[in-house]
């Protein structure tokens, strides 16, 4: 051989022994990137975990919102039930009294103290915010009216009330007694 095919045999060999190790690491360094399992990034963990504790937070601050909404109504409701309940024990109180009243004396001093007290019980239940409910020549409502009679009265209109026999009351639009009444026609 010629020595100019053997410079160029010994260089073709020479380069191809230069190239061989890059190539041959190539592949080796792939499959040991596949082998070996992805590091997870501190930055994206650290990310879902601040949205995780972030959904967690407004997950509670909901339920805190919902618990005292809850808490205000249920407080509210107990102080106007108690209220009502109250109301409700002194209620004989004022039917006595206002039968009292309706029954008369001569006793003019005996009137002027009951007529007082009535006014006086009237006006604490108005404090609290109890009224009577108008009857008398009011048309019936069952909301409002207990019928307990029924008469023919041809000056009476239908579904009028003609007598009241105990008077109802209302807290607010509550309705904590109904009035118990005789309905004409």
């Amino acid at each position: 051989m010629d020595k100019n095919t053997e410079n160029q045999t010994a260089e073709a060999t020479a380069e191809e022994t230069a190239q061989a190790p890059e190539t041959a690491e190539a592949p080796g360094v792939e499959e040991a990137a596949e082998q070996q399992p992805q590091q997870p990034d501190p930055l994206e963990e650290a990310q879902k975990a601040l949205k995780d504790k972030e959904k967690d937070f407004l997950y509670l601050r909901a339920e805190y919102d919902n618990f005292r909404r809850r808490s205000a109504r249920e407080k509210t409701e107990a102080y106007s039930k108690a209220k009502a309940d109250a109301a409700i024990a002194f209620l004989p109180v004022y039917d006595n009294l206002e039968r009292a009243l309706q029954h008369g004396t001569e006793d003019a001093a005996f009137l002027q103290g009951v007529e007082m007290t009535m006014n006086q019980l009237k006006q604490v239940l108005e404090s609290l915010d109890i009224h009577p409910i108008d009857a008398v020549g009011q048309p019936f409502d069952p909301n409002l009216h207990n019928a307990v009679m029924h008469i023919e009265d041809p000056e009476l209109g239908e579904n009028v009330v003609a007598a009241c026999f105990q008077t109802g009351f209302k807290m607010g639009d509550k309705v904590i007694r109904f009035a118990m009444v005789q309905v004409a026609n």
